[in-house]
C-alpha cells in the first residue's frame, strides 16, 4: 500500500508486480479502474488483480480521486481530469514510459475508454466490465446520484452504524455524502459528453467486454462492437445484471486473463484492424 501525492492529490494505490517470473519490460502494466462513489480500489484485488500478477503482468491499483482512502478535492471529477490523473500517477510511480491495458469496471469502463482516445500511444488494450457508454444512462446515473445526495444530507445514518459497530458501511456511508454533497462529481457527470461511432472507429487497442445477461448496458456493449474495428470478443455472463465483477469471479478471470495474454502479444507495433474483428460475440445474446 502507497500513498503517492499527484497535483495536490494524494492517492491510494496498491502496485504488484508480476509473480510468475519477472515481466518483460515491454509487456503493458495492467491498470484497473474501478466505478463511482461506494467502489474503492479493493473490489479488484482478489477478484482479479492477484491472478493477473500472478500471471506474469505487473499490475496498478488505485482509488479514484475522491474514492476509498484518496484524497477528495472539491472539484475534478470529470473525465479529461480522471485522464491526466491516471497518467500523472502513472509517471510518479515511474511507469511514464509503459504501455498500459486498461481494465475498468462500471463507470472505470467509460473511463478507460476516454484514456484510449486521448493517448492511444499508451493505452494498447482495453477490458471493459459492464461499461456505461449511453447517453440515456449518463441521464439515469444523475438522476440516481441526485437522489442520493437528498437522501445523505444532513442524514444521521452514518452516525447509527457506527453506533452499531458497523464501521465499513458507516466509513462507506460517508464517503457518499462527501461525494455527492460536497464535491462538484454530479456536476461534472452531468456534463460529460457520450461517445460517437465515430469515437469507437478510432479505438486502435484490441477490446474486451463483458456484460451481465440481463444488464441495461448490453445495448450500448452492442453498439462499441459495432464500430470499434478490435474488439476481440463481448462475454456476456447468464444470469447475471450489473454485477459481474462480483458473482462471476471464476468465468470472468478466465476472459480478462486470456485477454490480458492477448494484448501482451499483440506488441507496440500492432495496428488498428489485425485484431478478431467487431462482432464476436459469445455468451447467452447474440445482437
Amino acid at each position: 500500500m502507497a500513498f503517492v501525492p499527484v497535483d495536490s492529490v494524494r492517492f491510494h494505490v496498491q502496485r504488484l508486480p508480476a509473480t510468475a517470473g519477472a515481466a518483460a519490460p515491454d509487456r503493458p502494466v495492467v491498470v484497473f479502474l474501478h466505478g463511482l462513489v461506494v467502489d474503492n480500489l479493493s473490489s479488484f484485488y482478489c477478484p482479479l488483480a492477484l491472478p493477473v500478477a500472478r500471471a506474469g503482468h505487473e499490475a496498478v491499483l488505485y482509488d479514484l480521486r475522491g474514492h476509498g482512502r484518496t484524497g477528495r478535492p472539491v472539484t475534478g471529477y470529470d473525465s479529461g481530469t480522471a485522464v491526466r490523473d491516471l497518467f500523472a500517477l502513472l509517471g510518479a510511480l515511474g511507469l511514464g514510459r509503459r504501455r498500459v491495458h486498461l481494465v475498468g469496471n462500471s463507470y472505470g469502463g467509460t473511463l478507460a475508454v476516454h484514456a484510449a482516445l486521448a493517448r492511444p500511444d499508451r493505452v494498447t488494450g482495453l477490458t471493459l466490465l459492464e461499461p456505461p457508454l449511453s447517453g440515456a444512462w449518463l441521464e439515469n446515473m444523475v438522476d440516481t446520484l441526485s437522489a442520493a445526495a437528498l437522501s445523505l444530507e444532513d442524514s444521521p445514518v452514518p452516525q447509527e452504524l457506527l453506533g452499531l459497530r458497523l464501521r465499513k458501511a458507516a466509513n462507506l456511508t460517508a464517503i457518499a455524502d462527501g461525494l455527492l454533497n460536497r464535491t462538484t462529481l454530479i456536476d461534472d457527470i452531468a456534463a460529460g459528453r457520450t461517445f460517437t461511432p465515430a469515437d469507437y472507429a478510432a479505438l486502435a487497442c484490441p477490446v474486451l467486454i463483458v456484460c451481465g445477461e440481463h444488464s441495461e448496458l448490453v445495448p450500448g456493449a452492442a453498439e462499441l462492437a459495432r464500430h470499434a474495428p478490435r474488439v476481440s470478443a463481448v462475454e456476456i455472463l447468464p444470469g447475471l445484471g450489473h454485477d459481474v465483477l462480483k458473482e462471476s469471479s471464476g468465468a470472468l478471470r478466465a476472459a480478462v486473463l486470456a485477454h490480458a495474454e492477448h494484448v501482451a502479444g499483440a506488441g507496440p507495433g500492432a495496428v488498428a484492424g489485425s485484431g478478431a474483428g467487431a462482432g464476436a460475440w459469445t455468451g447467452a445474446l447474440v445482437p
